[in-house]
């Protein structure tokens, strides 16, 4: 095979509800990313979590684990630091098999990453060095991230032959690399299509087409989307369609109507700092504190939401449900919502 190494906070204060006031019923744009009303009760834990490391926003407040694998393995690595597992796992039968024709998969939470044939995920070591190339992951750490084998590969779609190459181990094997850098498994991924290696010990990430780490460039915390039969409606930085409840109330400050149960069907928009939204509208964008302690974003002072049965991005599987929820339009209004 030839080698190619190329490669904000509570404003307890009576200003700061005067000028919700003035946001929530005139025309003046209030940057309110640190900007609060209510009650300063503690932040009620579980509530409204549209973040996290990965998956579908709007699972916390249910705990249904509809989201993506977030790969972020808490193990405990060797004191050498080179994230092998020090428990002595053993690798199963196999771990090392031959990759076959690789795939390029997209993954929602790390985007483009190498695959082998059967669909397992590609790893690389910020340890190791691509120029020239060469592998320190040895002894239990070669366990925990087994070496993808250089024999019987292949360059699927989107996989450039050129950057295959391979690198001579302390053993003597050859190991497959990709623009230099040595390709691994991951002992813990048990089924296609798992990353439960990105981010573990900081130093290990999913291998991307070109050789480079498999990551995805920080998403707005609010943004837009052009969807087919709704138009510009808002979305979470994981791509999830943005809600807002007929019952709630924005004037003279939010008051939200979903509470209790309907919480695990609704989870809250969590406050996001409007210099991090791409395209929504600057005017009645503020937080609020909730009867039960969570903060909320509102989009032109009304409250708003993500829906738990939107499983992944570009779904509206919450649009019109029981003729009172809605997506929001980026000056915050409601999408398909009669008599508005």
């Amino acid at each position: 095979m030839k080698t190619s190494w190329r490669s904000a906070s509570l404003v307890a204060s009576a200003a700061a509800v005067l000028a919700l006031t003035t946001a929530c019923g005139q025309d003046k744009a209030t940057d309110t990313s640190s900007q609060n009303v209510g009650a300063a009760a503690p932040a009620a834990g579980g509530y409204g979590s549209v973040g996290g490391t990965a998956g579908a926003a709007g699972t916390a407040g249910a705990g249904t684990g509809t989201g993506t694998d977030t790969g972020a393995d808490t193990g405990t690595d060797t004191a050498a630091g080179n994230g092998a597992e020090a428990n002595g796992e053993q690798a199963a039968a196999g771990n090392s098999a031959a990759a076959g024709q690789l795939n390029v998969v997209t993954n929602a939470k790390i985007g483009k990453v190498l695959a082998s044939g059967s669909g397992r995920t590609m790893y690389r070591f910020d340890a190791d060095t691509a120029e020239p190339p060469k592998s320190n992951c040895d002894g239990d750490c070669a366990t925990a991230w087994p070496p993808v084998p250089a024999d019987d590969v292949s360059a699927g779609t989107g996989v450039d032959a050129a950057l295959l190459g391979e690198v001579t181990r302390s053993d003597g094997s050859k190991q497959l690399t990709i623009g230099g850098w040595a390709a691994y498994y991951y002992a813990k991924d048990t089924s296609p299509g798992d990353i439960k290696g990105q981010g573990v010990g900081g130093k290990w990430y999913g291998l991307a087409p070109d050789g480079k780490k498999a990551t995805l460039a920080a998403q707005p915390g609010l943004s837009t989307r052009n969807d087919p039969k709704l138009g510009t409606i808002v979305v979470d930085k994981n791509g999830m369609t943005v809600y807002r409840f007929l019952k709630d109330k924005a004037w003279p400050k939010p008051v939200s109507a979903c509470v209790g149960a309907c919480l695990e069907k609704w989870p809250v928009v969590e406050p996001v700092a409007f210099k991090s939204t791409k395209g929504i509208k600057e005017k009645g964008y503020m937080n609020f504190t909730r009867p039960d302690g969570a903060e909320q974003q509102t989009l032109n002072c009304s409250p708003i939401y993500t829906f738990i049965n939107d499983k992944k991005p570009g779904d509206t599987n919450g649009q019109g449900v029981g003729g009172t929820w809605y997506a929001v339009a980026p000056d915050g209004k409601l999408v398909g919502a009669p008599n508005q």
